[in-house]
């Protein structure tokens, strides 16, 4: 199972703000195991979200989206994972119930009359209106809830959080550890490298591609540096994968630069 990133907004893109989601995606991943194959960003356009979204429901991956679920003229996503899947919008009764009760909450804490039909707490409830089959992912931050998706072909599924951290963080949380355990440790993931001084990354091009050829389900990896503080102009040359098969791809690949004539560094595990 993969598992992937939509991250949605204008201000990421034009730099009014930092994109902090991916970075947390990946970590929240590590620590149960499992890895990310993709993040992709777009910004605040009916059309381009409603495509990306018909991909990632295509894709059978697991999919995280955030940012876009309000209620504000700028935020599409809900209307766009409507369109991706050909499926109405209905006002969820239970996202209902937690946008009511935070209006109690707040009008209790305002020392306000609880009034749900004023216009303001009326247009409210648009947060809670998902298209049609969507299930609720809780948002323990201020009880404005998030909604999941399965992917029509059954496998895999979009699950859609706020653009905030504060609250799409624990609620990614929840989607992992609620409906996902069971993937839990599944990647098996690890590298070795090596770093490699003097070398070009065209002459170990061969070497690279009969790693890749010999060892199915092993990437090999290479990441040249101009100008490293410690280690100057050289290459970490590596190889990746499930953890029980590098060891003798990791052995080929030191083989090969010694028949090669490379000067090798310091090597490195992770």
């Amino acid at each position: 199972m993969q598992f992937g990133i939509l991250i949605v907004g204008d201000e990421i893109l034009s730099g009014k703000r930092k994109d902090q989601h991916l970075a947390k995606a990946i970590e929240l991943l590590a620590e149960r195991g499992l890895q990310l194959a993709w993040a992709r960003y777009v910004g605040d356009d009916r059309a381009a979200i409603t495509a990306e979204l018909r991909q990632a429901f295509a894709s059978g991956a697991v999919v995280f989206s955030c940012g876009g679920i309000g209620a504000t003229p700028d935020d599409h996503t809900r209307q766009s994972a409507a369109a991706a899947l050909e499926r109405p919008l209905r006002l969820h009764p239970q996202a209902r119930d937690f946008i009511l009760e935070r209006m109690r909450d707040i009008a209790a804490e305002q020392g306000l009359p609880y009034e749900p039909d004023r216009d303001d707490n009326v247009h409210r409830l648009n947060m809670g209106v998902f298209p049609e089959g969507a299930e609720i992912i809780p948002n323990p931050y201020n009880k404005i809830a998030g909604f999941s998706l399965a992917s029509p072909g059954g496998q895999g599924a979009v699950h859609f959080v706020p653009g905030f951290p504060v609250m799409a963080w624990p609620m990614m949380a929840w989607v992992l550890d609620t409906l996902y355990p069971q993937l839990h440790g599944s990647a098996h993931q690890a590298e070795r490298s090596v770093v490699v001084y003097g070398a070009m990354e065209a002459a170990l091009t061969p070497l690279m591609e009969a790693i890749e050829l010999g060892h199915p389900g092993v990437k090999v990896f290479s990441l040249p540096s101009v100008d490293h503080p410690e280690h100057g102009r050289h290459i970490e040359l590596g190889v990746k994968g499930d953890a029980a098969l590098l060891a003798a791809a990791y052995r080929q690949l030191i083989e090969g630069l010694a028949q090669h004539g490379a000067r090798i560094g310091p090597e490195m595990v992770r």
